[in-house]
């Protein structure tokens, strides 16, 4: 598992405590998925990943021939 490939992966500008995860709502001065591993004896349940694309709908297509 990497986190930095996860959505809710980010670096905290506090120096005792470098890295983050919003998912968990915690700050560790190792990787979010050690502590996860640590703490619960599983692997992180919350990782999704960064490149995950959501599609966006517009609600106005302005190329429709009826609007015009």
């Amino acid at each position: 598992m990497n986190c930095s490939k996860c959505k809710f992966f980010y670096i905290t500008w506090d120096s005792v405590a470098k890295y983050g995860c919003k998912a968990y709502k915690f700050k560790s001065k190792e990787m979010p998925h050690h502590s996860v591993k640590k703490i619960s004896n599983q692997d992180c349940q919350l990782f999704k990943d960064k490149k995950q694309k959501t599609e966006k709908k517009d609600d106005l297509d302005l190329t429709r021939d009826d609007l015009w």
